[in-house]
């Protein structure tokens, strides 16, 4: 038969139903169509007879018989997409990689970026990937988000089995993401863990989370102060456990030690005053584990939050180390009931290991804490046993109770942390 073509499938649409392959390549393809081309034979994967719901294997022959109005396939409605992309913006979202390998990329996403389009929303991360694709004009695939106003380290899945295999990761709570914050205030205790259920509250344009123990959706988050600047801010490391929707924002706030630059969660509270601080939202997604991989990659803080670590003084030194090396994960979280609220707790152990000498660096010369790319990740340690620090109502921040003993770091005279 004339016009009878052979293609083969390629390695990003592995696992692909056969009629899914047919409507990306030729999309004008009726399914019923389909479906007789099948039934008689004309349509077959390597020589034999197929089934719409069969998966597709790289490097499989799909046997394509003359198919008349839908005889062109996509390629040339890709590239017309593929050229609508600005040359800036391609430059752009270039420049955001920080780490790839065959089947993922790592972007550090700046703050004030969109990932995906919507009302008013144009210019967005979704719309950019295009200049990510490989030579066979595969786009990468988000597989998972960040806040608009939130920076820092975002997977994208190079092809469809990892894009499958990454989601799983995220769903199934398989891979580990480190945030950095700068709160306005001192969160108290200085490190643990918080549960607090949250639910949306709000009417159009004005939702929020909010502490909701009835019917709010589990939501946990361990945290760890890295350095503070006495009672002013502080610089705080944050495990979402749970990924709910501005669920560190809700939680730090709960903690009466909004995110800097939060309006929405801390009002007023979230700016600092006594200087001419960046407004943005300080929280910054700083490290991301490629699942199954071994392997961590770090995105560089963002210039607002260096700013403003180097107007408060905060250190950084001691943040190209894991804050939460000795913590092991816990069992999954179950939802709690209604007179449990918010639940603080801390961990009863000291960090090991001693600190290290020499002068105390600024941000900017903390070069090496503020690189982006990879380095390898070992298994956590077992976490010490945590004993529970206060609850609080529905609605009301959380209130911790004193702990017991010395801190595990004082104020030294020059402003910074001394680690005991």
């Amino acid at each position: 038969m004339s016009n009878v073509r052979n293609q083969t499938v390629g390695r990003a649409e592995a696992d692909m139903r056969l009629d899914r392959w047919f409507k990306t390549h030729f999309p004008d393809l009726a399914f019923s169509r389909l479906q007789k081309l099948l039934r008689t034979g004309q349509i077959r994967v390597d020589g034999g007879r197929a089934k719409t719901s069969q998966r597709l294997e790289a490097g499989q022959v799909v046997r394509i018989p003359p198919l008349g109005e839908a005889q062109e396939p996509a390629e040339k409605g890709d590239k017309d997409w593929r050229g609508s992309l600005s040359a800036e913006d391609a430059k752009f979202v270039k420049s955001l990689v920080v780490y790839g390998d065959d089947d993922v990329l790592v972007i550090n996403k700046p703050a004030g970026l969109a990932v995906q389009g919507g009302t008013k929303t144009e210019r967005h991360l979704d719309g950019m990937l295009s200049a990510l694709a490989d030579k066979g004009g595969e786009r990468p695939r988000l597989v998972h988000r960040l806040d608009r106003d939130t920076s820092g380290v975002m997977m994208l899945a190079k092809t469809r089995a990892a894009a499958t295999r990454l989601g799983d990761a995220f769903k199934h709570k398989e891979t580990r993401k480190i945030y950095w914050a700068i709160t306005a205030g001192v969160p108290d205790p200085r490190e643990g863990e918080i549960s607090m259920p949250l639910g949306k509250a709000g009417g159009p344009g004005q939702e929020r989370m909010v502490a909701d123990p009835e019917e709010g959706k589990s939501a946990i988050t361990w945290y760890k102060v890295i350095d503070t600047a006495g009672s002013r801010a502080a610089l705080v490391a944050l495990w979402p456990r749970t990924g709910r929707t501005h669920q560190l924002r809700a939680h730090m706030a709960a903690l009466e030690a909004p995110i800097v630059g939060d309006g929405k969660y801390g009002g007023k509270e979230a700016f600092l005053t006594g200087g001419d601080f960046p407004a943005q939202v300080h929280l910054h997604a700083r490290e991301i584990d490629i699942p199954g991989s071994g392997t961590r990659i770090a995105a560089a803080l963002p210039e607002h939050m260096l700013q403003t670590l180097e107007m408060l003084g905060l250190d950084t030194e001691d943040l190209i180390e894991d804050p939460f090396e000795e913590w092991a994960a816990p069992k999954p979280p179950t939802r709690k009931s209604s007179s449990q609220g918010t639940n603080t707790q801390r961990s009863g152990g000291q960090r090991s290991g001693a600190k290290k000498s020499g002068a105390r660096k600024s941000p900017a010369e903390a070069a090496g804490s503020n690189r982006s790319g990879p380095r390898k990740s070992g298994p956590a340690k077992p976490r010490p046993t945590r004993s529970s620090l206060g609850k609080a109502a529905k609605g009301k921040s959380a209130q911790a109770k004193p702990s017991r003993g010395k801190p595990k770091g004082t104020r030294g005279k020059d402003g910074g942390s001394k680690r005991r």
